[in-house]
């Protein structure tokens, strides 16, 4: 059995009165058309909860301080396509950040839009809603995509 190469997302759920800040993927080559998260790959070096704080900064230009960050699912995520890389994506939620959120990178993202935490549009990538849909019902760890035939 051939070994699978893993990488790791930090996604984070910025959350204002019941509703959670989506980001429009678009030139990204993954989802795109899709909303997702502020998110990012986490760096050699780097803890789950820094990935977060930077992608937030990076994409949105909002500051989260660390005790401020919760996380809330862990999912193992099959790889896309053939051959594709399987991942391991940690999801965060905050209510508190100083900033109000932007688009920060116009080339990858098409618009920033607050929607109902509990009611993601049709839109959100699978993943996205199966972490959230996990967190509120009490989980902590899923898996999405991992029952493809092998």
């Amino acid at each position: 059995m051939e070994t699978a190469r893993r990488v790791s997302v930090a996604h984070v759920f910025l959350i204002r009165g019941g509703n959670v800040l989506l980001l429009k993927r678009r030139n990204t080559g993954h989802d795109d058309g899709c909303y997702g998260l502020p998110a990012g790959k986490i760096e050699r070096g780097e803890t789950a909860a820094e990935a977060a704080l930077r992608e937030a900064r990076e994409e949105c230009g909002v500051l989260i301080e660390p005790d401020d960050l919760r996380m809330t699912a862990v999912l193992q995520i099959g790889a896309a396509e053939e051959g594709g890389d399987e991942r391991i994506d940690f999801f965060f939620e905050t209510e508190r950040w100083s900033g109000e959120p932007v688009n920060l990178e116009r080339e990858k993202c098409a618009e920033l839009r607050w929607c109902p935490a509990d009611d993601l549009p049709v839109e959100t990538s699978p993943f996205i809603k199966e972490a959230r849909n996990l967190s509120r019902r009490g989980g902590w760890y899923g898996s999405f995509g991992m029952d493809k035939k092998r």
